[in-house]
């Protein structure tokens, strides 16, 4: 059975920004990766003709298509409403589900830990805390949400977690062959980027290329990576 990578993000989007170089890349070389997003993204437009219900499908198409250039083997949506995740036992059950059933080696999610710089969206902190909560001890303690066998999902032990959006990274992806692919991806997004659509581009390239300087690579995407104990 080939390697399999889980993401876990808040919104439509997160992914391609924190890790879509990486699985581009890991799809590549065989891996089989696939997403959850949490939230509907309902709420991230100041057009004032739009819709939480338009939007809502816009932005599952969008994440849809960016998934497919990234090479992800599938995207589930949860739902939930955008701006509304808090650390509960049934989003945790939730967490724990998917990650039973898509069964990864390796989990990427947000960083859950407040930034001292700069705003750290609310729902990108429960996210990450709930799916790291998800994935150790939940999925692997077979007594933990023990309905969840009831549904043929076994306990599950992720190996590795990996996060975006850290304030202190210790671990760098060389992305060079797959920026490209990255930014496609991104453009997908389009009700998201707007005016800003033509320089995405440029901006993820700046930031690609400061966190490839710490590994001597041109491009990197960084994140805090974490040895779940056997």
């Amino acid at each position: 059975m080939p390697d399999r990578a889980l993401a876990i993000a808040a919104h439509p989007d997160d992914v391609d920004f924190g890790a879509a170089g990486t699985f581009a890349l890991w799809a590549k070389q065989g891996w089989e990766v696939f997403y959850v997003i949490c939230t509907r993204g309902d709420k991230g437009s100041s057009d004032p003709e739009m819709t939480p219900e338009r939007l809502t499908i816009l932005r599952e198409q969008e994440q849809r298509a960016a998934a497919r250039v990234a090479g992800a083997q599938d995207v589930l949506f949860l739902g939930l409403p955008d701006g509304g995740l808090e650390d509960t036992t049934d989003f945790r059950r939730e967490l724990v589900r998917c990650i039973r059933r898509f069964r990864p080696r390796a989990l990427f999610t947000s960083e859950p830990l407040p930034h001292r710089q700069r705003v750290w969206h609310r729902d990108h902190r429960i996210t990450g805390l709930v799916a790291c909560d998800a994935a150790f001890p939940y999925a692997r303690d077979r007594l933990h949400f023990s309905e969840l066998l009831a549904e043929s999902l076994q306990p599950h032990k992720v190996a590795d977690v990996y996060l975006w959006g850290s304030e202190e990274p210790n671990t760098f992806i060389d992305i060079t062959q797959t920026i490209d692919v990255k930014i496609r991806a991104l453009r997908c997004h389009v009700s998201q980027l707007n005016s800003r659509r033509d320089d995405v581009g440029q901006r993820i390239r700046e930031r690609c290329a400061e966190a490839g300087r710490q590994i001597g690579a041109a491009y990197a995407e960084a994140f805090r990576h974490i040895e779940i104990p056997a």
